[in-house]
């Protein structure tokens, strides 16, 4: 169980972490805030449930399942004007990392993002994907030679397709 002054203390540290991760989910700032924010939500109701050291991963699985659970509704709302709803947002400073970054499917790319970009451990990575840690590992392998052939297509001028 967790308490009230740790939920507190550990949600204060991740804040940042589970808003890049909803934002390369969402591609929109205030759907992100609203994924981070139904999260830490349900967090809260349910803190008794998850041991102090599980906290981590747990919050991280709840904001993943937020951000598909936003993609779900959007998909039956707003099927066609997803490009014009985010038209007006400024794109990252290094647009062909973040298109490559974009063009690896959920599976892989969260598992990077984690692992790299956040600092999770292997462990951690598979426990919020729920995966065991062989796949996990696998993932992180594909993911990083997809990125690799992703910029080095972008370099050549190649499109860059979805990857697989």
């Amino acid at each position: 169980m967790i308490g009230e002054s740790q939920f507190v203390s550990e949600v204060t540290e991740m804040k940042e972490m589970l808003y890049r991760l909803s934002i390369s989910y969402l591609h929109s700032d205030a759907d992100a805030q609203d994924a981070v924010q139904q999260a830490l939500e349900k967090a809260w109701r349910h803190r008794d449930r998850v041991a102090e050291a599980a906290f981590r991963p747990y919050l991280t699985r709840i904001v993943i399942n937020e951000c598909k659970t936003t993609l779900r509704r959007a998909r039956r709302a707003f099927p066609s004007d997803r490009l014009e709803r985010y038209a007006g947002e400024t794109p990252p400073p290094d647009v062909s990392l973040s298109q490559a970054l974009a063009s690896l499917p959920d599976k892989l790319r969260t598992p990077l993002l984690l692992r790299y970009m956040e600092g999770f451990s292997l462990q951690e990575v598979a426990s919020a994907t729920r995966v065991p840690v062989t796949t996990a590992r696998s993932r992180l392998y594909r993911a990083r030679n997809a990125l690799r052939q992703a910029l080095s297509d972008r370099e050549e001028g190649k499109p860059c397709a979805n990857i697989r």
